[in-house]
C-alpha cells in the first residue's frame, strides 16, 4: 500500500494543526457557526442528532493493521468504543466531542491517515474493488490508478469548491464490483486492440434524490491522458454546474440536461487545452507509484490436501468457507471477506475489541494488510489456503464469522434516524428485524444470492437503489414508513430499482420482505437468483404479493 514521504506527512500534520487553531476560535466565539461550517466539513466532520460524526479517510479501503489498531484506540479513548465502515469504504465515528477531533486528527497524522476531502463539495475519496490486486478476474489492479487520481485531487486548489460532492470509482476486474455506473465518474481499465491499457468513461452516476446510471463517453481513454481528461470534466462541471439549487447540482444533473453527448464534446473541446499538458502521465510516474502496490511475498508450490478434509469434516466451516473465501489469483490463496453483519450488530459496525482482534489476525495470515468494502464489510485478501480453518475459528471467537456474505442477511444499510439529522426514519432497528426474521441459515442458504439496500433517507447512504431489494425510510407527519424497491443492481448490469407502492410501517416490513422472497422462491428457475427470476416475471407479481394481506 501506499507510504506517505516527508511532504505528504507534513501535509497532513499541518492540516491537523491548522485545524486545532480552527476549532480553538470557534470555541472561543472568534468564529461563527457559518464560518466554522466550511473548516469542519473540509476536515470530514458533520453536526449529527445527538453529536458530531467525523469521516475517516481510507482511499479505496486500503488498511494496514497498524492502522485499524489507531482507529481501536481513537474509537476507546474519543468515541463509545466502536467504529463504522461506510458504503463509501471510509471509517465513520458517531460520537466524538467536537473539542476531540483535532486530538483525532493528529493521532491520524500519525499513521498516515486523514479526514481531508471526506465531506464538502470537492473530490471525495476514491473507491475500488475490495479485491483489487489478488482477484482471478482482474485485467489490470486498479490500486496505482486509484493513487495517482488520490495524489492529483486531494487539495487541488481548482476544484475545492465544486458545486456538489464528486465521487470516483475504478474497476480493474471482469466484474463490477466497485459500482462504477453510480459515479459520478466511473473508470473501468480496458485493453485497445493492441494490448496498451486505458480506461472506458463513464460519467453523470449517481444515487440520492435524482437517480441515474452513468453515461459512457469515453470507450477508450489512454492511460497517459487519465488525469488532464478528469480535468477536463471536472473543468465543464465546474463551468456549467448549477450552484442556485444544491438538489440540482450534481454533474449527473448536468450531464442529463446537456444530453450525454453534449456534455463529451464539451469535455473534448476543454481537453483540446490540457491534452499533452502537465499532467499528462509518464512511464516513470505509474511506475513510482505502482512499486507501492508490488505483491506481497507469496509463498509458492504450496502443497496442502488439509482444506478438503476440513470442509468435509466441518460443516459450519464449509458454510463459511462457501460464502465468505473467494478465489485468489495465486494459487494457494484465498480471499476471506469478514462479515460485519451479524444480528443484532448495526450493518457495518465493528468494536474496538474486533479492531484489534482483526489487526492481529491480518498480521498472522495476510501480509498486515486490510481492505474495508463498499458493502460495509472487510477483507482480508491475502490468506493462505491451508490455514483457512484457523482464521475461521479465530475470527469466531471474536464474532466476525458470520456465514452470510451475498445473503439477505448480508444487509447494506446507512446509520438511519438513530445517528443522522437527515434521516426520515430509523433503520438499524429495521435491519435487525429482517435478519431475525431469516436467522435460518439453511433458508438463507436455499434463497441464495440477493442484496438487501438499506436507506434512512432520499440522500441514499444504503444505496437502496441499486439493491435487488430496496428499502427507503420516508416520513408521513411525522411518523416513519418504508417504502419498497426491486429490480436494483450495482454490479457490471447496474439497473435501479422500481418502487412498488405505498410505503408500510416498521412492523410490516419483515412480513412483507418475506412475501417476497417466498413469490421468488414460489417461481425460480433452477439456478436463478433473485435478481433474475425478477427480470423475468416483472415487478407485477411481487407487488400483488406484497399487498395482498395489507389492502
Amino acid at each position: 500500500m501506499y507510504k506517505y514521504d516527508a511532504i505528504d506527512q507534513q501535509i497532513v500534520n499541518d492540516r491537523a494543526r491548522q485545524y486545532r487553531g480552527q476549532t480553538e476560535r470557534y470555541l472561543n466565539g472568534e468564529l461563527s457557526d457559518p464560518e466554522f461550517l466550511p473548516l469542519r466539513l473540509q476536515n470530514g466532520l458533520y453536526v449529527q442528532r445527538f453529536a458530531p460524526m467525523l469521516r475517516i479517510a481510507v482511499p479505496y479501503g486500503m488498511l494496514s493493521s497498524q492502522q485499524l489498531r489507531k482507529l481501536s484506540d481513537i474509537s476507546r479513548r474519543f468515541d463509545k468504543g466502536y467504529a463504522h465502515v461506510s458504503t463509501r469504504q471510509n471509517i465513520q465515528l458517531n460520537w466524538p466531542a467536537l473539542e476531540s477531533v483535532p486530538d483525532i486528527l493528529e493521532e491520524l497524522a500519525s499513521v498516515q491517515m486523514h479526514a481531508i476531502q471526506t465531506s464538502g463539495s470537492c473530490i471525495r475519496s476514491v473507491t475500488s474493488d475490495h479485491f483489487a490486486g489478488v482477484a482471478a478476474d482482474e485485467l489490470e489492479d486498479p490500486r496505482p490508478w486509484c493513487e495517482i487520481i488520490r495524489q492529483w485531487s486531494t487539495l487541488h486548489p481548482e476544484f475545492a469548491y465544486l458545486p456538489r460532492k464528486f465521487k470516483i470509482a475504478v474497476n480493474g476486474a471482469a466484474e463490477d464490483r466497485a459500482a462504477v455506473g453510480v459515479h459520478d465518474i466511473g473508470l473501468t481499465l480496458v485493453k485497445n486492440s493492441a494490448g496498451e491499457t486505458g480506461f472506458q468513461v463513464q460519467v453523470g452516476g449517481g444515487l440520492g434524490r435524482t437517480p441515474i446510471i452513468g453515461s459512457p463517453i469515453r470507450d477508450y481513454l489512454p492511460w497517459q491522458h487519465l488525469l488532464t481528461y478528469l480535468e477536463a470534466i471536472l473543468r465543464v462541471y465546474n463551468r456549467y454546474g448549477r450552484r442556485d439549487n444544491k438538489y440540482k447540482a450534481r454533474i449527473k444533473i448536468l450531464v442529463k440536461a446537456l444530453s450525454p453527448e453534449t456534455f463529451a464534446e464539451k469535455v473534448e473541446q476543454e481537453w483540446e487545452h490540457l491534452k499533452e499538458g502537465p499532467a499528462t502521465l509518464t512511464e516513470a510516474e505509474v511506475e513510482r507509484v505502482s512499486a507501492f502496490f508490488t505483491p506481497p511475498a507469496y509463498e509458492r508450490n504450496l502443497a496442502d490436501n488439509s482444506l478438503q478434509e476440513q470442509l468435509a469434516q466441518a460443516p459450519e466451516f464449509a458454510r463459511w468457507h462457501e460464502r465468505n473465501v473467494m478465489e485468489h489469483k495465486i494459487a494457494g490463496y484465498a480471499a476471506v471477506t469478514v462479515s460485519l453483519k451479524a444480528t443484532a450488530q448495526a450493518p457495518g459496525d465493528i468494536s474496538a475489541e474486533q479492531m484489534d482482534s482483526l489487526a492481529d489476525l491480518a498480521d498472522r495470515y495476510s501480509f498486515g494488510e486490510l481492505r474495508t468494502t463498499h458493502m460495509q464489510n472487510m477483507v482480508l485478501a491475502d490468506v493462505r489456503q491451508d490455514q483457512l480453518f484457523e482464521l475461521w475459528q479465530a475470527l469466531a471467537e471474536v464474532e466476525l464469522a458470520s456465514p452470510n456474505i451475498g445473503t439477505l442477511n448480508d444487509i447494506i444499510c446507512c446509520p438511519g434516524g438513530d445517528f443522522c439529522s437527515l434521516a426520515n426514519a430509523k433503520s438499524i432497528p429495521v435491519a435487525e428485524a429482517i435478519q431475525r426474521r431469516f436467522s435460518s441459515m439453511e433458508r438463507l442458504y436455499d434463497i441464495g444470492d440477493v442484496s438487501l439496500n438499506f436507506s434512512g433517507c432520499m440522500n441514499a447512504c444504503g444505496h437502496h437503489h441499486v439493491g435487488n431489494i430496496g428499502l427507503l425510510g420516508v416520513d408521513k407527519k411525522g411518523e416513519e414508513f418504508y417504502q419498497i424497491q426491486l429490480g436494483g443492481s450495482a454490479n457490471q448490469d447496474t439497473a435501479l430499482a422500481k418502487i412498488i407502492g405505498r410505503a408500510f410501517s416498521r412492523e410490516e416490513i419483515p412480513d412483507v420482505i418475506e412475501k417476497l422472497i417466498d413469490l421468488y422462491l414460489e417461481q425460480r428457475e433452477p439456478n436463478e437468483r433473485f435478481i433474475d427470476t425478477f427480470n423475468r416475471i416483472g415487478i407485477e407479481p411481487f407487488k400483488e404479493r406484497a399487498y395482498a394481506k395489507a389492502d
